[in-house]
């Protein structure tokens, strides 16, 4: 509001305004103002009918008030966190007023208040007679026409859009100047009346204190008393309430919270502040203090006692805004955002914003304050700003089942105005996306969840065995499209390697979860495809985009290994799922919201199925595994069952993501812009990499504390079961022809001694188990060939006989064994020990066996003997 009352300039306007309403006086005294006289003649008739054909009903609108932001204490009481105002407003009744401010107001703007009948007759002639002559528009106004033009000026106010509006506002409610300007004054001279009538005195006279300016964004009496002087407005004294009561003439000019000054003087030089003893407002005090005397309010002494008295202001700041939810800030900043977007506030961005400073809400939300505490201190290990590099940092925890916000911290400290990069301080909230909100984190391998919960939806077992070893892999992008990924560790441009050079193997997904093997996922991605993940992170909860915050719906194979930027709050909101037995709940951080006049809402929020409970009880108990696995650096100890999963990204973002069957936390760490390498630098004793195993255990560790945890249900079974693939035969290969069929088909390789053969030295002649069906992953044996075997050949004849062809296929140790029978002196052969066909060398002893009629005398004597 302008610093002074408008006055209408040139005498020829004022003039003007008295021949158009040169019947006001009768007009007045025929509308029974004080005291009821009637006239007549054609005038006053006149005046009298366009009086009576002006709007006479004046429906106040509510008054501006600051909305309220609440959380939860460790009590489990409500605690303020936070304000929101364009008007500092504190309403008070009218027994919450000392009885001295009402004799303060009275005496100096209208002490026949109580006789009149909503317009001071006299008053209001002389300051038209005087306005006309003087081209002032100032004085006449009775309290009821004051409350009038305030309250027109608030109806006005409450739908501005803009502050240019509101200063339009102020223009149309306060013109001066010509016939414009004494219609104007007609008009609150006609509500005022009509208000008279329906509204007691002493309604009127504390609307107005309620209502009226006192000084910047001060207005009320509440909020006055506690501004300028530190105290309720029952508490008010005399001196203080007489400084409060001259404001009202000209608000922003005799306000007493600027020590410099309010004004200058024709030197320029500061008036009206500390140094001159606040001497404008002073002089307006003592005339305030000279009226209460008069009408017999105060007495001499105290009159003489108020006068010798200096202005001594005690000027208390009520906060606006989230720096006042200190060690919340940002969790404020995200409810500020959700009531500035969400329609349950108003159909528009201004309907809003309005609801926002204007409307008087009391917003209760789910923050935990101890949670937040510990949230604040774990994430503290991450430092504001460092000089190598743009380091983030951030953690929020939501209530499984409900998808209340339960903490929300980072490592820099909010300022709404930052745009520094790299600086101590931000406006950006780096665990949500869009308003003052960043574009999201690349996830690393925490997106391998959604592969996993892919594999499963698609009917593939946990302990499916497929081949994740390095190499070449033809991963599904979308719509039966395909493209190589070189998986390897050579370290090339585009090679993507595992973890630590890990060289891979022929595994499960619960495994490849385990150890977070990318070679293992690019395996599993052969058989679904990246489109499809994509679509189950997005079903659970994910907005997929980059680091400009932008959609990005391009289907990769690097998206399995977490190149897609995402914000934590969406992550958390995806693992929570998985603890909630598949129901996905969008994150929540308002429980619930009064209006002024106390009606309850809430902004909804859906808990919705998107995945079954099968699939979901077999990705708990697999990323349970993980805590044995890549997390186990992340480990509680305190009992309470947890799972979770690692995730690094290129070594320029860390992440921890986790949950109990109670609460879910999502830690990350990472470059806000830039490539830094995490695992180059350390921090409060921890590589950066790697600083998430201190960040995440205390904050689960605290929400295990509260909230406990409960076992997560058993996996399916049929999502959990040995699979049966085939098992091809190698016989005849090479050895790493036989090992490379083998291991792309999902089964670990044995090699054996090579053994005596006809083929090939290197080629392999037997395999156990033999081809058919085997469950996957199962190790087979393959056994080479050295070359040097030999078969042994069917002998047939006498002893003698056998021998010979032996000799001349190369056996030189051959033996005789004779079982009685037949009718053959010589004995005749019946076969050979090994058996003819056995692949054998030519070292090995041969033993024939013969059958005889006299074993003693066949075959040179005895029952056994060479040939």
């Amino acid at each position: 509001m302008p610093h002074s009352k408008r006055t209408a300039t040139g005498v020829l306007g004022g003039l003007l305004g008295l021949v158009g309403l040169s019947a006001v006086a009768g007009l007045l005294i025929t509308a029974t103002v004080t005291p009821a006289i009637a006239v007549s003649g054609y005038a006053a008739s006149s005046a009298i009918t366009m009086f009576d054909n002006m709007p006479s009903y004046l429906q106040p609108e509510k008054l501006m008030m600051p909305t309220e932001i609440y959380k939860k204490a460790s009590d489990g009481s409500d605690v303020l966190m936070a304000e929101f105002y364009d008007q500092n407003r504190i309403p008070v009744t009218w027994e919450e007023v000392a009885p001295v401010m009402y004799d303060a107001i009275l005496s100096s703007e209208d002490k026949n208040f109580y006789s009149h009948g909503g317009v001071d007759l006299l008053g209001t002639m002389k300051a038209l007679v005087g306005n006309a002559s003087s081209g002032s528009n100032r004085g006449g106004s009775s309290i009821t026409q004051q409350y009038v033009k305030n309250v027109l000026q608030q109806n006005c106010e409450v739908t501005a859009k803009s502050q240019e509006e509101v200063q339009d506002c102020y223009r149309e409610t306060t013109v001066s100047s010509g016939v414009e300007g004494y219609e104007r004054k007609l008009q609150e001279m006609r509500y005022a009346i009509q208000l008279e009538q329906e509204v007691s005195k002493d309604d009127i006279l504390l609307g107005y204190l309620n209502i009226a300016a006192f000084g910047g964004t001060t207005y009320g009496i509440g909020a006055a008393a506690e501004r300028y002087f530190g105290v309720a407005a029952k508490d008010l004294t005399i001196v203080q309430a007489a400084t409060i009561a001259g404001m009202v003439q000209e608000p922003n000019t005799l306000r007493i919270d600027l020590p410099d000054g309010t004004m200058t003087n024709k030197a320029g030089e500061a008036v009206n502040g500390a140094a001159d003893g606040y001497s404008v407002t002073k002089e307006r005090r003592d005339y305030v203090l000279g009226r209460m005397l008069t009408d017999g309010k105060i007495t001499q002494a105290e009159y003489d006692e108020a006068i010798a008295t200096p202005v001594t202001p005690n000027v208390t700041t009520r906060p606006v805004g989230c720096t006042q939810a200190v060690g919340a800030e940002f969790f404020c900043d995200y409810v500020r955002s959700i009531i500035t977007t969400d329609p349950a506030f108003g159909e528009t961005d201004a309907d809003r914003a309005a609801a926002l400073r204007r409307g008087g809400l009391k917003v209760y939300t789910t923050l935990d304050s101890d949670l937040q505490a510990a949230a604040v201190d774990a994430i503290s290990v991450v430092p504001a700003s460092v000089g190598y590099m743009n380091l983030g940092a951030s953690g929020i925890q939501l209530e499984v089942g409900t998808g209340r916000v339960l903490s929300m911290v980072q490592n820099r400290g909010y300022d709404p105005a930052a745009t520094e990069e790299n600086a101590p301080t931000t406006a950006v909230n780096y665990n949500v996306r869009g308003i003052n909100g960043g574009g999201g984190h690349a996830a690393g391998s925490t997106y391998k969840l959604f592969s996993l919960v892919n594999w499963l939806e698609q009917g593939h077992s946990v302990n499916e065995v497929i081949n994740g070893r390095v190499g070449k892999k033809k991963v599904q992008t979308c719509d039966g499209a395909t493209q190589t990924v070189d998986a390897d560790n050579s370290g090339q441009p585009g090679h993507i390697g595992n973890f630590e050079n890990n060289s891979g193997y022929s595994g499960t997904p619960y495994n490849f979860t385990r150890d977070s093997l990318n070679s293992g996922f690019f395996a599993m991605a052969e058989k679904i495809s990246v489109c499809s993940t994509n679509r189950v992170a997005m079903k659970m909860g994910v907005v997929l985009g980059n680091d400009g915050g932008a959609l990005d719906q391009t289907n990769l194979p690097y998206n399995v290994l977490g190149d897609q930027y995402v914000a934590p709050i969406d992550m958390a909101a995806a693992y929570a799922t998985v603890a909630a037995n598949g129901v996905l709940c969008q994150p929540k951080a308002i429980d619930r919201v009064v209006d002024r006049d106390g009606t309850e809402f809430t902004p909804e929020r859906t808990c919705d199925r998107v995945i079954s409970e099968a699939v979901a009880a077999t990705a708990a108990d697999t990323l349970v595994g993980v805590m044995s696995g890549t997390g186990i650096g992340a480990r509680i100890g305190d009992g309470t069952p947890v799972f979770g999963k690692t995730g690094i990204h290129e070594y320029f973002h860390t992440w921890m993501d986790g949950s109990s069957t109670k609460v879910t936390t999502v830690v990350w760490v990472g470059n806000v812009k830039g490539e830094a390498r995490l695992n180059e630098y350390r921090e409060s004793g921890y590589q950066l990499s790697r600083i998430r195993n201190s960040i995440w255990p205390k904050m689960q560790g605290a929400a295990n504390s509260k909230y406990g945890g409960d076992r997560f249900p058993e996996p399916a079974a049929e999502l959990t079961k040995r699979v049966l693939t085939d098992l091809p035969s190698v016989i005849g290969q090479t050895v790493e022809q036989a090992r490379s069929t083998l291991q792309a088909a999902g089964f670990s390789v044995n090699v054996a001694d090579a053994a005596d053969g006809v083929e090939a030295a290197g080629t392999i002649i037997a395999q156990d188990p033999g081809a058919g069906k085997a469950p996957g992953g199962a190790t087979v044996t393959i056994t080479p060939s050295n070359g040097s075997g030999v078969a042994v050949p069917g002998v047939s004849g006498t002893p003698q006989d056998a021998a010979r062809q032996l000799a001349q296929a190369g056996f030189a140790s051959v033996s005789a064994e004779c079982t009685q029978g037949g009718d053959s002196d010589q004995g005749v052969v019946t076969g050979t020990n090994p058996a003819a066909g056995t692949i054998t060398n030519r070292g090995t002893a041969i033993t024939i066996q013969y059958q005889a009629k006299d074993c003693s005398r066949a075959g040179g004597g005895g029952g056994r003997g060479n040939g």
